[in-house]
């Protein structure tokens, strides 16, 4: 004799309640064979209902003994359970627990796409049991759209489409009209009819007698547990129900994306039927990752502004001034800084450029135009060590400067104050340095303004012409150096340190590194972005906790959906991808528009001349991205455990 399908024996729930512990269930022991159909009656609070959820897998005995099909339900883990209820339980509710957002056939299909059943097959297969049930042409409506008996029909479908073994029905007629009552119970006879065992629960003896067999229930204990007499004769069933597919028949990669393209479905449905919290939600997640790439773009722009000012005055390159620092007040009474060190400085092999340099300020004449302008005295290399471009004309050459020229080269500054708006090329005019007239050769372009720059007019002049005519002193103010590219400005720095140390009797200059002031301008623009971008972060942390208070209430607001999810088979993975996935999808699609956002204030930036622009960076734009992703996955992950480990009896119970 094989074993009955359902034994109980002994079994027990008790719940704690005020402090005081009630017994639901005191010592319950009765077994249900394969194929019969038993009705479970008893007034509010008898245990029934708390007898079918043990007897369903939704709640667990506290103590006794519960087997199905030969195992000890009390052994099973979560998903053990789940997947009993997936693959031979069906559950028609009296208040349906349909999902609003899903069609009756979204609906019906739902325990298929847990049991990883292929999407045609079950579609076809919902497709058929709606049209069995009468729902065919309204199998695209939602449940908000069905009346009651439709609803009930829709949760009958559910109950049918993975082929359970057995229908438990919880006052299947406790929300319907008599006609509609009737046409549900007609089904259930159908049902029993074709070999699946049928447990209603229910009040009513009206739908009791529908039954083989009565239990019935008072205070937690079986009072009575008789055959029906109107049923006594009743043959056996005919027939036992042909299994829905399975996962079994599919390979397992198949069904896991297919459960993941629902939850991702439901994800989608979830955030559209929720538009305007799921927007909120992703506010702070836009306005975190826009903050970010912006800040760092707004960094990179004003470094390479910085950066570019520091080129003007020539890349490479080192200035040699006399005295021990900027600032020494002797540093005008020494006179050892001659034109020998510069030509001993040229020999070495990390020179690319160099020129000598002296300066004085002296008054420019031209006609009745009389303006103040500084005088440098350069060498022929001095341009190229600048990096300096020419607008027209020529620099000055190395027979210019041997020959004491008296050729000069003018800068944009000068050529605007002595000519203004004059269309005409000063190159070949003649200005009045002071009371020496020189011969104008060439005019620089305007160069950014650089570190020690000025905005005062400048005119170049061979520093042999300015050294015999103006200063009449051989001394140099200064050499500039220009590294060659290969050199490291450090170890150039070392040799010129110690070509002019073994020059001069005692260390009476010092070397300005440019290669120092990038590094030191660099250094601080990255710690000042750094620290402006960790702000930004924690916008985005901020946006993080957002999400997280979001997908809690999202959770508590959606208890009762989880239950049915549960109910029909998912297992505890299924509920936890579902709302990982919802948080993740909001701050995914947060940093998209919030990437979109930064490019758009970006462009509206650049197109007013503030003297720099914003450089984006596809690094932080992706950082910023992953970012967004991890802070979903990490703040929502809290959130879709509590979901899904929350107990599905307690789930369901909540509307």
């Amino acid at each position: 004799m094989s074993p009955p399908l359902i034994a109980l024996d002994n079994l027990r729930r008790d719940y704690v309640s005020g402090g005081a512990t009630v017994a639901a269930l005191a010592g319950v022991s009765l077994t249900i064979a394969a194929g019969e159909m038993v009705a479970i009656v008893g007034t509010s609070g008898s245990g029934k209902s708390t007898l079918m959820n043990i007897l369903g897998c939704l709640d667990r005995p506290t103590s006794g003994s519960y087997r199905i099909f030969g195992r000890e339900a009390s052994a099973l883990d979560p998903d053990e359970l789940a997947a009993l209820r997936r693959e031979h339980f069906g559950f028609i509710f009296q208040r349906y627990h349909l999902l609003g957002e899903l069609s009756a056939a979204g609906n019906v299909e739902m325990p298929a796409v847990y049991a990883g059943v292929p999407p045609r097959q079950r579609e076809d297969k919902a497709a058929g049991l709606l049209e069995r049930l009468g729902l065919a042409p309204r199998r695209g409506h939602r449940p908000g759209q069905l009346s009651g008996g439709q609803q009930q029909r829709v949760s009958i479908a559910r109950a049918l489409i993975n082929g359970a073994d057995v229908i438990l029905a919880d006052e299947p007629t406790g929300a319907l009209d008599s006609r509609s009552g009737e046409e549900v119970l007609r089904i259930l006879d159908e049902i029993h009819a074709e070999g699946r065992t049928v447990i209603i629960v229910t009040h009513d003896m009206a739908v009791a007698r529908r039954a083989r067999r009565i239990i019935e229930l008072r205070d937690g204990v079986v009072v009575s547990d008789r055959p029906n007499p109107d049923h006594a004769a009743a043959a056996a069933p005919v027939s036992a129900p042909r299994r829905a597919a399975s996962a079994s028949d599919r390979p397992p990669w198949s069904a896991t994306f297919d459960r993941l393209r629902e939850a991702l479905r439901m994800a989608l449905l979830a955030m559209n039927a929720h538009r305007l919290r799921a927007f909120l939600t992703m506010l702070g997640m836009i306005i975190g990752v826009a903050s970010v790439v912006c800040v760092a773009a707004l960094g990179a722009g004003v470094q390479d502004k910085v950066l570019a000012n520091i080129n003007s005055l020539g890349t490479n390159t080192l200035e040699i001034f006399p005295g021990k620092d900027f600032g020494d007040v002797r540093a005008g009474r020494i006179k050892t800084l001659v034109l020998a060190d510069a030509r001993a400085l040229a020999q070495q092999p990390f020179v690319a450029a160099i020129s000598p340099t002296v300066t004085t300020t002296s008054t420019l004449r031209v006609g009745s135009i009389e303006v103040n302008a500084q005088v440098n005295g350069v060498g022929e290399q001095y341009f190229r060590v600048r990096g300096t471009q020419l607008a027209e004309g020529a620099f000055l050459d190395a027979d210019g400067v041997r020959a004491y020229a008296q050729d000069a080269v003018i800068d944009d500054s000068a050529r605007k104050a002595l000519f203004g708006d004059d269309p005409a090329s000063p190159v070949g005019r003649v200005v009045l340095v002071g009371r020496v007239p020189c011969r104008i050769v060439g005019v620089t372009r305007q160069q950014q303004s650089g570190f020690g720059s000025s905005a005062m007019p400048t005119i170049y002049l061979p520093y042999t012409t300015v050294q015999s005519r103006f200063l009449r002193d051989m001394a140099l103010r200064s050499i500039s150096v220009r590294v060659e590219d290969r050199t490291p400005t450090a170890i150039a720095e070392q040799t010129a340190t110690r070509v002019l140390t073994e020059r001069h009797p005692a260390k009476d200059f010092f070397i300005l590194n440019t290669d120092d002031v990038r590094r030191t301008i660099e250094s601080t623009t990255s710690a000042l972005t750094l620290c402006i971008a960790a702000i930004a972060v924690i916008s985005l942390l901020v946006g993080g906790i957002g999400v997280m208070n979001i997908m809690l209430v999202s959770v508590s607001e959606r208890i009762a959906e989880i239950g049915v999810r549960m109910a029909v088979g998912a297992r505890r993975t299924d509920i936890l991808q579902q709302f990982l996935i919802e948080a993740v999808l909001v701050c995914l699609i947060g940093g998209l528009l919030g990437i979109g956002l930064a490019l758009g204030f970006g462009a509206a930036f650049n197109a007013f001349d503030v003297g720099f622009s914003l450089i984006y960076s596809p690094a932080s734009i992706v950082t910023a991205f992953v970012t967004a992703t991890l802070i979903g996955i990490v703040f929502g992950y809290w959130p879709a455990r509590n979901a899904s480990r929350l107990d599905p009896v307690a789930a369901l119970s909540r509307e």
